[in-house]
């Protein structure tokens, strides 16, 4: 589902983040990829995730290798990804509805917005009125909640979580685990749980990378 190939990336010209790391994820599989704070988790992820565009190396998605400075919206709508700040990755005014319902707009499938958002709402527990509050109303566990069900909203065959648990409670956590596990049941979908927790990404995943180690790629 997942390949990367001796990427090297960076924000900076000559001050690569990531160098040359590779790692494969097979379609169906879970893969924790574990790391220190700071050593380019996060900017592998946002490759992986088509949202950032290595300075070396090569990205194959769903069989299709990932060619120039953008990646085509057909494949991009086949990742979807939760971020560890989710402050830092909504809009302040959006309601969590509207939130949860961005990427449907954005791809023109307005019909589906009422129905789908309310069957992801109820699946990682955001009950009652909170879909009516704004994202500066609630707390942070309640909005990456809502950030999870944006995340899934299009169906997508490989999730990318970047910490997605970092700094909520363990109730939250485990709400959070559970909603990705019971649509990754449903859908047979590809994880790719980037953490610095061993316990938890070897609970989580089929098996946990660590970062650094030599080339890891599921064999052809």
């Amino acid at each position: 589902m997942l390949e990367l190939s001796n990427i090297t990336a960076g924000y900076e010209r000559g001050k690569p983040v990531v160098r040359d790391m590779s790692l494969a994820v097979a379609a169906g599989e879970a893969v924790g990829l574990l790391g220190p704070t700071g050593c380019g988790k996060s900017t592998l992820a946002r490759v992986a995730a088509l949202l950032h565009r290595p300075d070396a190396g090569t990205v194959v998605v769903a069989g299709t290798p990932v060619v120039g400075h953008r990646a085509p919206r057909a494949l991009r709508v086949t990742v979807g990804v939760v971020s560890q700040s989710p402050r830092l990755s909504t809009g302040r005014g959006l309601r969590l509805r509207e939130l949860i319902a961005e990427p449907l707009k954005a791809t023109g499938r307005h019909i589906e917005i009422r129905e789908r958002v309310d069957e992801l709402a109820h699946a990682v527990g955001l009950g009652g009125d909170l879909l009516t509050r704004a994202a500066d109303d609630v707390s942070d566990g309640q909005l990456q909640r809502a950030c999870l069900a944006r995340a899934l909203v299009l169906r997508p065959r490989l999730l990318i979580c970047d910490e997605m648990t970092t700094a909520l409670d363990s109730s939250t956590t485990a709400a959070l685990v559970d909603a990705v596990e019971t649509y990754r049941r449903a859908t047979r979908a590809s994880l790719l749980a980037v953490g610095h927790d061993r316990v938890l990404l070897d609970r989580w995943c089929d098996r946990t990378v660590t970062w650094g180690t030599p080339a890891d790629r599921v064999p052809a």
